[in-house]
């Protein structure tokens, strides 16, 4: 045998540079091939005669130079995306993003709201502290560096009437800062570079001569508006993006601006046309490209994109509005402009609003894509299939396009390329759930787990959509099983059900007879928050009562009832809600039929309390109980009950009670008044 000594140690040979396994091999040939000889002495398959040619071959080629693999450079992140490439998605967590601290994860619909929107006004916060308070947070202990959580320079430095004073303005996005500044220095007579010029123009016109609100700092009246644009926005939180939406003013300083150059060039042109296309003023930018081809201007992909864009809203007829698309894209083919992504996402675009003629030019503007060689993104399929399908026609037929669309882009990754690029996903949902198609619900979902999709789905109004019509589709189409295991598996992962989501769970369980588990779902109905919702509430009731089952599920319903009865009642010091006669009916027949009288009984003098009169099938369901149990007293006074409530049954149950209870001479007397009272007289 061979001593421990003897053995070749693979570890070290592992850690050697350039080691592999041709060269354990040669190192170690003879060791090889001595002890398979002595353990194969005994036997003979034609192996050793093999393995000896092998070795001599090694040993030939040993003679050779060795060359050693070219060592792999690996990213900073590479150990993190491997580690995270071996865990998949927990279904039974919250959302990564809401993680920090389980006891404040978000259980309901309104608490994640709540949680978003208090995150993102923190984050707000801290970033407008740490920018205006830079000299606080000087050490960077990430790593790798993370550049986005570092200060900004947000404070001016150069004082000076100066050109590169007025870059740090522009760069800082000081817009009235960087206008003052550029007076300043053509009242100097310092001349301004093109360059420093054209940064200037594309500062003024991206936020319409104001100065951009930063996040989480103070707001102004100017930003904000006045008047009624104050009252529109009051009660609801202020996005960035609801500060850009202002309306392109005249002669403003951009105009002025652009007016006092001596040569203006296609950037300065591009500038003002952009700005004016993303603020409202479309006609104006036709005018202002008009004014730039007379003076033999050419003009830039991103003035053409604009054009285009705007171009449904320049005119009023359908066939005008395609005119005016098509004329703009033969001037781009005279001036010999290279289109983009952005240019065709734009024609499909202003197609949406182009009626039936839309459907031929989107097929051959898609062609057009293929043609020049550029790959449509998500968005420009979405583009396609809203000019294609309209819901209030729905039906089997218009998925023949969302057919082929998904059959083209199957186990296909994509990035984000065009912001329109998030709307795909939820628009492709919808037209599965209006035309009930699931097969083809199922190839959505599919292609939104191929790679890094899911980061298209959109932010989590946009995901909450698309996962409310899947879920939708599922309970309409699938069976309860697959239903339920959906159900696990969205929620609350990815997916907080509205009112509506979970009364499409409840109709499912009706469906395949599996009112069973209604209990369990009431649990998460209270869970979610949505134990508030009356005719949720009222629904899951419904269903309960309907029908009688056997002991066991009848005790759960039982026990169900009482729970729903607490959230009536006001329970965990919410608003209470209404009581309704058919909450309060259900609630009492379910407890009946768990043989739960006293509570029952609870229920009955409930129904006097908040002035419902109880249905006669109900009082006779109770009489029946109390026969069963042998309760005359009981009996009687449901008759009592009844006549106090006026019910025309009341004669018919004191009769019923007389003849077929023990009761004493009083309990008769009682009844048989209330039997003659009741009788029609003479």
């Amino acid at each position: 045998m061979v001593s421990p000594s003897q053995k070749p140690s693979v570890c070290n040979n592992m850690a050697a540079p350039g080691w592999h396994v041709g060269h354990y091999i040669q190192r170690n040939s003879r060791f090889l091939l001595n002890n398979f000889e002595q353990l194969w002495s005994h036997r003979s398959f034609g192996w050793t005669a093999a393995l000896r040619q092998q070795v001599a071959e090694a040993n030939k080629e040993s003679t050779e130079t060795i060359v050693i693999p070219r060592k792999k450079t690996w990213s900073k992140e590479a150990v993190l995306e491997a580690l995270a490439s071996t865990v998949s998605r927990d279904p039974t967590a919250y959302p990564y993003q809401f993680q920090d601290d389980p006891y404040l994860s978000p259980r309901t619909s309104a608490e994640f709201k709540l949680y978003s929107l208090s995150q993102e006004s923190g984050m707000s916060a801290a970033k407008y502290f740490v920018n205006s308070n830079p000299k606080f947070f000087t050490k960077d202990f990430a790593e790798p560096h993370i550049p986005c959580l570092m200060p900004e320079t947000v404070s001016l430095r150069l004082e000076e009437v100066s050109e590169e004073a007025l870059k740090e303005r522009i760069s800082l996005r000081k817009v009235t800062a960087a206008v003052d500044m550029y007076d300043q220095l053509l009242q100097a007579g310092t001349a301004v570079s093109m360059e420093t010029t054209h940064e200037l123009l594309d500062l003024i016109c991206l936020y319409c001569d104001r100065d951009p609100v930063q996040e989480g700092g103070p707001q102004t009246e100017d930003a904000e508006g006045s008047g009624e644009e104050v009252k529109r926005r009051k009660g609801r939180v202020r996005r960035a993006s609801d500060f850009l939406k202002f309306t392109w003013r005249e002669n403003n300083n951009a105009e002025r601006i652009f007016n006092l150059l001596p040569e203006r060039d296609t950037r300065c042109y591009s500038a003002l046309i952009r700005g004016m296309v993303k603020h409202g003023a479309y006609a104006k930018a036709f005018s202002m490209y008009t004014d730039m081809l007379n003076n033999r201007q050419t003009a830039d992909v991103d003035i053409f994109n604009a054009l285009i864009s705007a171009a449904p809203d320049v005119r009023d007829k359908y066939n005008e509005r395609w005119d005016v698309i098509a004329e703009l894209l033969n001037q781009m083919r005279q001036q010999k402009v290279q289109p983009n992504l952005l240019t065709f996402n734009s024609v499909l675009k202003a197609l949406r609003r182009c009626g039936s003629l839309a459907r031929t030019q989107a097929l051959h503007t898609l062609n057009e894509m293929k043609a020049v060689g550029i790959a449509p993104s998500l968005a420009s399929f979405d583009h396609v299939l809203a000019v294609f399908f309209k819901a209030a026609t729905s039906g089997h037929g218009n998925t023949d396009i969302l057919q082929e669309v998904m059959s083209e882009l199957a186990e296909t990754s994509f990035t984000c390329q065009d912001p329109d690029d998030v709307l795909f996903f939820s628009s492709a949902m919808r037209i599965c759930l209006d035309c009930k198609d699931l097969e083809l619900g199922y190839k959505v979902h599919s292609l939104t787990e191929v790679g890094e999709n899911w980061r298209l789905l959109g932010d989590s109004y946009q995901q909450s959509i698309y996962y409310g019509r899947f879920f939708n589709l599922l309970c309409m189409m699938e069976h309860i099983d697959v239903v339920l295991k959906w159900y696990r598996r969205l929620i609350p992962s990815l997916y907080y059900p509205n009112p509506q989501g979970l009364r499409d769970l409840l109709q499912s369980l009706d469906t395949d007879s599996r009112l069973d588990l209604l209990p369990t779902i009431w649990k998460d109905i209270r869970s979610l928050g949505h134990d508030n919702k009356s005719d949720l509430v009222g629904e899951l009731l419904t269903l309960m009562a309907r029908d009688r089952h056997s002991p066991e599920i009848q005790e759960a319903f039982a026990a169900c009832a009482l729970d729903i009865k607490r959230v009536f009642d006001g329970d965990r010091g919410r608003p209470s809600l209404e009581w309704s006669t058919s909450s309060l009916s259900h609630i009492t027949s379910l407890l009946l039929r768990a043989n739960k009288t006293q509570q029952a009984w609870e229920m009955l003098q409930l129904f006097k309390s908040k002035n419902r009169v109880p249905a006669e099938g109900l009082i006779e369901d109770f009489l029946l109980v109390c026969l069963n149990n042998g309760s005359p007293q009981r009996a009687v006074e449901l008759v009592q009950l009844s006549a106090a409530f006026c019910l025309n049954a009341t004669p018919r149950l004191a009769k019923r009670t007389l003849a077929e209870f023990d009761l004493t001479e009083e309990q008769r007397s009682v009844l048989s008044e209330l039997e003659s009272a009741g009788e029609p007289s003479d």
